[in-house]
């Protein structure tokens, strides 16, 4: 089944659900009841998402006590790592589609086929990955006057090869067990490796001396760690189902058929691949342009990016709690369920998320700026770009949920469209106008990006307003083949 017609025809005028639901309806859940569900699960998600954003920095910690040069290395190996690992995140954002939908409606051993497809898939995209990796000192040498940078910072890519086969089963076994409503695992997965990491990253960065060799090493052992944890969860969690609860064990056995139905993955891959590349480039690029300010303007822009990002994690969390939720009724075939979670989710949680973000970063903007800083020029320039931030989460954290509802839907092409004007033909050319062009600098960045953040949020909300969700429905089933 592929997706290239989907969005058209979800997008229709006709909202009416005339035609008969292709399966019985079941009990009907109340707004509270989603409320708490939602919220529950995305508590843990918020340690989780917090916890593995600190693994790749932590090393940046101890080798910043050596010297600069290997700092800088470091630094432009941890961006291109970022960058290019971002392309599995948007990857497994065909699982929150995938999987909570064939558990929803009962088709377990197809959430266990989804994980086995994915995690193939991601493995031959690795390969190029690595291909780029090896040889990313005759990239890198073109955006970097510094040689020796330029020489640690290719090393440690190539090093870092090793340890995408953890980076890869861990994402994809995370979705697996969001699929069945355990948010836990990965949580207690980083209770271990986090720690774990920064342990063996002053080993053996400080202790043993070993430079950015060490910090690369940690990271590598790190990652393949959480890797076999998952692993061996997921058997173990086979193992466990097959002998209490063979109805519902999820795992399938491998098959040829792992290698079949890759177009629909494919399909809902890329725009989820387009959606997360195109945000973070568009981050990346103002912190760039930053830069040519000076040093006080580029260090303000670091922390308010610091601070968006850490903002952005309880929205995010929620946003993924909620797009498992509204999937898992979608594969039920309980539209009215489906309309209760993605109502409550908007209405209720995002309202209370936009005053409560808004309110922090507003009255707190002073107090935020002096911790990650005593300089008062600094502070001086940070203050400002908190509160433009502050203002962005009225409608940063509905484009968050929009998109959210959106993967639920198996809706990511319009997401990724929309993704694309937002940040690349309204957001950055207009923070490029505003900053240099009106001399508002830094501020000009974040009003720009927010104004493209405002149209990306509209334009979702009203194809999640306008959804025709038994469309919806017989689509997911013709998707998953039942």
């Amino acid at each position: 089944m592929t997706l290239s017609r989907i969005d058209e025809e979800l997008s229709s005028d006709e909202t009416e659900e005339t035609q008969p639901l292709l399966y019985p309806e079941k009990k009907w859940s109340s707004v509270s009841n989603e409320l708490s569900i939602v919220l529950l699960n995305a508590m843990p998600l918020t340690v989780t998402f917090l916890l593995q954003g600190s693994i790749p920095s932590m090393p940046l910690l101890f080798v910043g006590r050596l010297d600069a040069l290997q700092l800088g290395g470091v630094a432009i190996a941890n961006v291109t790592f970022t960058v290019s690992v971002a392309v599995f995140l948007g990857l497994t954002t065909s699982l929150d589609t995938l999987c909570p939908q064939a558990f929803g409606a009962r088709q377990y051993k197809l959430v266990g086929l989804y994980l086995q497809r994915c995690v193939i898939l991601a493995f031959a995209i690795a390969i190029p990955m690595i291909l780029a990796w090896v040889y990313s000192g005759c990239i890198l040498i073109h955006f970097i006057d510094n040689p020796e940078i330029v020489k640690i910072a290719s090393s440690y890519l190539r090093l870092m090869t090793f340890s995408l086969p953890g980076f890869i089963i861990f994402e994809c076994g995370k979705r697996y067990f969001q699929s069945m409503n355990n948010f836990t695992k990965g949580q207690y997965i980083l209770f271990i490796c986090a720690p774990f990491n920064a342990v063996l990253g002053y080993v053996m960065i400080l202790r043993f001396q070993l430079g950015y060799v060490g910090a690369c090493c940690s990271l590598i052992f790190t990652y393949n760690l959480m890797g076999l944890i998952m692993a061996i969860s997921i058997y173990f969690c086979h193992i466990d189902m097959k002998r209490n609860t063979p109805d519902l064990d999820c795992w399938h056995e491998v098959s040829s058929k792992v290698f079949d139905g890759w177009s629909t993955m494919i399909e809902l891959s890329l725009p989820g691949i387009i959606m997360v590349e195109s945000e973070f480039f568009a981050f990346e690029f103002t912190s760039i342009l930053a830069a040519r300010f000076g040093t006080t303007v580029l260090a303000a822009q670091s922390i308010a990016s610091t601070v968006e990002s850490l903002t952005f994690q309880i929205p995010f969390s929620v946003g993924v709690a909620a797009s498992n939720r509204i999937a898992f009724h979608i594969g039920q075939g309980n539209i009215r369920n489906c309309k209760t979670a993605v109502g409550c989710t908007l209405v209720y949680i995002g309202t209370v998320l936009c005053l409560l973000n808004f309110s922090l970063l507003t009255f707190g903007r002073y107090v935020i700026a002096k911790l990650f800083t005593s300089d008062p020029e600094v502070i001086s320039s940070t203050v400002p770009l908190i509160s433009i931030i502050a203002v962005n989460q009225f409608w940063d954290i509905f484009n968050v949920f929009g998109a959210a509802c959106l993967r639920a839907q198996g809706r990511q092409r319009i997401g990724g469209c929309f993704s694309l004007i937002a940040y690349y033909v309204i957001g950055l050319p207009l923070g490029v106008y505003l900053g240099f062009k009106k001399h508002l600098g830094a501020r000009g960045f974040w009003i720009g990006i927010g104004t493209g953040i405002f149209f990306l949020s509209i334009t979702e909300l009203m194809c999640v307003y306008r959804s025709n969700w038994t469309k919806i429905l017989q689509t997911a089933k013709k998707m998953h083949n039942y």
